[in-house]
């Protein structure tokens, strides 16, 4: 596969695309976007394998970046403090000089992941103001660096109780991702910004929000994003009557769908997580955790 095919599944309109073959190109990067596109579709095993791997790289950027992606993976599972660890890592390896690349695969814009995702790693953890402290020293250099600063500024507001303050940088971020052609970016920002304005709760602002979700969750669920999938069911879940039982159903397939693509480090974190609504899982019931907050990062 050519780095062109890979960047296109990692960050442009091919987010389905079938990458496996790429695990074991002579590359690299090569093999660092194809675990990134993995993980956006919920391959966090296969994906952790590369990453692990990758870690140890010679070059710093290809290490630190690695770092991160594993840590978002962990966090999507809820697994926060072990996410921690790896961003800190990923923070201390990068180092601060070296050529700049439009999708901000570079010294940059692994600093920039590393602080982003240790900002998201505070939230789990509950320590807001750490999490302010960090995002402040985020310098953005890229349009996918802007992006997932969005998503961060805005759920640290949703944390703080303030959703109308999430709304703006949340529909920045939708607006720098869609104007890149980005898919799994536009969809994951379509994610953030719905929930947003439904936690707002604004009649105009819910009616936009529950459109937003439900476009994305089908959008995410066409394309085989199933990391997506079930966050934004449960969005979907008492805000949208008719489609309720129907969300249930498709946010329980997609979290089974992910927890068996998971190492086994990885699914008993999940399940042992309050983050994560495994409650689903095991009895068909609501959610036992909040749908709008503390997975909205990658």
């Amino acid at each position: 596969m050519t780095e062109d095919e890979l960047r296109r599944a990692a960050f442009g309109d091919s987010p389905d695309l079938d990458v496996w073959p790429a695990l074991s190109a002579p590359s690299a990067w090569a093999r660092w976007l194809a675990a990134v596109v993995l993980g956006g579709q919920g391959h966090y095993a296969a994906a952790a394998t590369v990453l692990d791997a990758l870690r140890h790289d010679p070059d710093p950027v290809v290490a630190s970046l690695s770092l991160s992606t594993r840590a978002s993976h962990h966090r999507q599972l809820g697994a926060h403090h072990l996410a921690r660890a790896l961003d800190g890592a990923a923070l201390a390896r990068v180092q601060p000089a070296g050529e700049s690349d439009p999708d901000g695969i570079d010294a940059a814009g692994a600093r920039t992941d590393a602080l982003l995702g240790l900002a998201a790693d505070s939230l789990g953890a509950q320590r807001l103001n750490e999490a302010r402290r960090l995002l402040a020293r985020v310098e953005t250099r890229s349009w996918r660096s802007e992006v997932r600063k969005g998503w961060v500024s805005a759920e640290i507001e949703l944390v703080d109780g303030r959703a109308h303050a999430a709304v703006a940088p949340a529909e920045a971020a939708y607006g720098v991702a869609t104007s890149r052609k980005a898919l799994r970016h536009e969809l994951k920002s379509a994610l953030v910004l719905g929930t947003s304005l439904v936690v707002w709760g604004t009649p105009d602002g819910l009616n936009r929000g529950v459109e937003l979700v439900e476009c994305e969750l089908n959008h995410s669920a066409t394309k085989g994003l199933h990391p997506l999938i079930w966050p934004s069911a449960l969005v979907l879940v008492g805000h949208a009557p008719t489609v309720g039982a129907v969300a249930i159903d498709r946010a329980t397939d997609a979290l089974s769908c992910v927890l068996r693509r998971a190492d086994p480090v990885s699914r008993q974190v999940a399940l042992d997580s309050p983050w994560v609504p495994t409650g689903l899982l095991r009895s068909g019931e609501p959610p036992n955790a909040d749908p709008q907050a503390n997975y909205l990062t990658d």
